[in-house]
């Protein structure tokens, strides 16, 4: 994708966002709790097999701690990412498993990597002081995040976790609350491919 139509989809996407967020049937997001300025999940779990899965993702970005991060450097390990920012409720409520399972899937190599295109750096920071977050979260100002996961991961549901395969493809995507049961369910068959 050239870098003019990479920079019009991330316009859009963040257009978008700043525009207020409508449900399918075209609501005002605030419905599902008001002043949150987010539609929730429903919860639902897509796989692909590894045969329809599509072309790697490509994304690379500077975390808020100011780290370089690049998917294409994970390529080999099952990476987790997590689509969030601070004032979302969900995103608050799964927190603490996000981190925990983080932390247990270490031993296996799995890498987990948030995506937050809202939060200025000091509110993303500590939010991730306050739930314990291990592992770094891109600071997506320009949503080339979501425009990375475009079809994959919707501009306006909060949050969203994506599971990678070991050559950086949509394995599985959680559109919602990310269940710890679940997630590692997806994590657990994404690894013994």
């Amino acid at each position: 994708m050239s870098r003019t139509v990479q920079a019009a989809v991330a316009a859009l996407a963040a257009l978008a966002l700043l525009a207020g967020c409508a449900g399918a049937d075209g609501a005002d997001a605030t419905a599902d709790v008001p002043g949150s300025g987010y539609v929730s999940g429903d919860g639902s779990v897509e796989t692909w097999a590894p045969s329809e899965r599509g072309e790697a993702v490509e994304l690379a970005g500077v975390s808020y701690g100011g780290e370089d991060i690049d998917l294409a450097d994970l390529h080999g390990q099952v990476v987790v990412v997590n689509f969030w920012y601070a004032n979302c409720p969900p995103c608050r409520k799964e927190a603490p498993d996000l981190a925990a399972l983080s932390e247990q899937y270490v031993p296996d190599g799995v890498q987990f990597l948030g995506v937050n295109h809202t939060d200025a750096p000091g509110t993303a920071q500590a939010f991730e002081r306050r739930f314990g977050i291990p592992y770094p979260s891109l600071h997506d100002r320009e949503s080339a995040g979501v425009a990375a996961f475009q079809g994959v991961v919707p501009l306006r549901a909060m949050p969203t976790t994506v599971v990678l395969d070991t050559e950086g493809r949509v394995a599985a995507r959680i559109l919602g609350l990310a269940e710890r049961s679940m997630l590692s369910t997806l994590i657990d068959e994404t690894l013994a491919e």
